[in-house]
């Protein structure tokens, strides 16, 4: 039997709310498995244990997850509490870095029974790698003077290590897939560091001659994200244009409720972090209507990462099926609440298998 340590860290908002429902979905498959079992430890790190202790985790923090296969995230923030530049750097940025989760992942496609904000969206079916550790969020830089003359300098940096090993990442993704890598770039605008990324991208692609490439300006490739979200499979990104392309694949889905990411560590000496793209929302904290998919289709993707691909995509069928119904939070349309869909998707899937009661789960 097969055994997944998790480290479940709900943080704040609505994270409270859709980490346990994703929770119970797994508890769920592991029953439908037989083989596969997980175990998970909570962990009450947010913007709340900020205030009370003076940082977003323990000094010890990193080392007691260390030895976890995953980190399952919900949200981090509270403007009302921390400034964010304080909660992200204190516990979401700081695991990525530190666990040295260099490759952000996040797919975007259309959900049936979702409605697109596209009057024809033509099931867009599409992934972006982002680079996850350095780019243009690196923390080098600083500012100078006061008052008028104050200056603020902060550096992109692009290591060819760095941006090969996102790069490969996006072509060994593309192969599984419709073999198609788009390179995201602004080479006429950016004068060293993006020449210097289609410089790597044309030197990779060489070595998967069976993957057909493009290199799309930044500005340009946002646009078809909008108006042929279609032609696109898999995108590799630098760190600040992945995350902007993943919030736009998310609007164009029908809501960033429903999105999900993994923050990979490729070398196997740390955990990975699996996150949906959403916030804290705390305009709906504690209406009881969050929407759960985002979470539990990032469970998807965690499923994925361990080489369970037929268990998650069972997840996803399930999803889409419960969301072809009109089993719809309000986010996108419905009138169901929380607990309402992820009951609805745990149904669904026990009934999938009812022999599944050879699995243990245990919540600590």
């Amino acid at each position: 039997m097969k055994t997944l340590k998790i480290a479940n860290i709900p943080g704040d908002g609505i994270g409270k709310e859709v980490v346990p429902a994703a929770t119970e979905i797994l508890k769920t498959l592991s029953d439908i498995h037989g083989g596969l079992r997980f175990e998970f430890t909570s962990f009450p790190w947010s913007c709340e244990y900020y205030l009370e202790h003076g940082k977003m985790m323990p000094e010890d923090g990193l080392e007691r997850l260390k030895d976890f296969d995953s980190i399952f995230l919900g949200a981090v923030g509270n403007l009302k509490l921390v400034p964010d530049h304080v909660s992200l750097w204190g516990l979401l940025i700081k695991i990525r870095r530190e666990f040295e989760q260099v490759i952000n992942i996040r797919p975007a496609k259309v959900i049936d029974g979702v409605r697109s904000p596209l009057l024809n969206p033509k099931d867009f079916d599409l992934i972006v790698v982002r680079e996850n550790s350095e780019g243009e969020y690196s923390s080098v830089g600083g500012k100078i003077f006061q008052g008028e003359d104050e200056i603020a300098i902060q550096n992109a940096i692009f290591s060819r290590k760095g941006t090969e090993r996102a790069m490969r990442y996006a072509f060994e993704l593309a192969k599984k897939r419709r073999k198609h890598v788009t390179s995201a770039t602004k080479s006429n605008g950016i004068f060293h560091s993006m020449p210097f990324w289609d410089h790597v991208f044309e030197e990779v692609s060489k070595d998967y001659p069976e993957i057909n490439t493009d290199s799309q300006h930044i500005d340009a490739l946002s646009a078809f994200f909008v108006t042929r979200p279609e032609r696109f499979d898999v995108i590799v990104a630098s760190n600040l244009f992945g995350d902007i392309l993943t919030d736009l694949g998310a609007a164009i889905m029908g809501s960033v409720g429903i999105a999900p990411a993994a923050n990979i560590n490729v070398n196997g000496k740390f955990p990975s972090m699996f996150e949906p793209v959403h916030g804290s929302a705390p305009d709906i904290v504690g209406k009881g209507i969050a929407n759960p998919i985002g979470q539990i289709w990032t469970a998807k993707m965690m499923l994925d990462h361990y080489g369970e691909e037929e268990l998650g995509g069972i997840l996803l069928n399930v999803i889409e099926s419960v969301t072809r119904d009109g089993i719809l939070t309000p986010d996108i349309g419905g009138k169901y609440t929380t607990k309402g869909v992820t009951d609805e998707i745990n149904t669904r899937l026990k009934a999938i298998d009812k022999k599944g009661n050879n699995a243990e789960f245990i919540i600590k």
